[in-house]
């Protein structure tokens, strides 16, 4: 199974970090990486590749996060796409504001590696529990 990633955040430094703790975590695992600096970068990419995973800050340029991710979650195309918010914006409030909008996973800025690899098997034990014994392949 190759799982295809895009990280969506306006530094190149904390996208050179998740890249890294991508590669850590899912080691042959991970597929392609797809960055993106800001939500219309983004959706432009995802309009043209297969994701099976969103990695996406909040604070950015042109479209932030929670404008990318409503873009995403009322577009049926891209809708069931996991999403895991990495910011430093982490107040109970707006949590639960991106939970109800159907984030899958939340990480709080500075992260540790270890923090990726637990929210990418949270991701993935779910996909593998709901695998039929039919069904040759899983949407990450």
């Amino acid at each position: 199974m190759s799982v295809n990633i895009m990280i969506v955040d306006d530094s190149v430094t904390i996208r050179m970090m998740i890249k890294k703790a991508l590669y850590i975590s899912l080691g042959d695992e991970l597929g392609q990486v797809y960055e993106a600096n800001d939500g219309i970068s983004a959706l432009a990419q995802i309009a043209d590749n297969n994701m099976d995973l969103l990695m996406i800050d909040l604070n950015m340029p042109r479209m932030n996060g929670v404008q990318l991710i409503s873009r995403l979650k009322t577009n049926p195309k891209y809708s069931e796409i996991p999403i895991v918010v990495i910011s430093t914006e982490g107040s109970e409030q707006r949590i639960k504001e991106l939970e109800e909008m159907g984030i899958s996973g939340y990480i709080r800025k500075p992260f540790r590696p270890e923090q990726i690899r637990e929210i990418l098997s949270n991701i993935l034990e779910v996909c593998y529990e709901s695998q039929s014994a039919d069904d040759d392949g899983c949407d990450f």
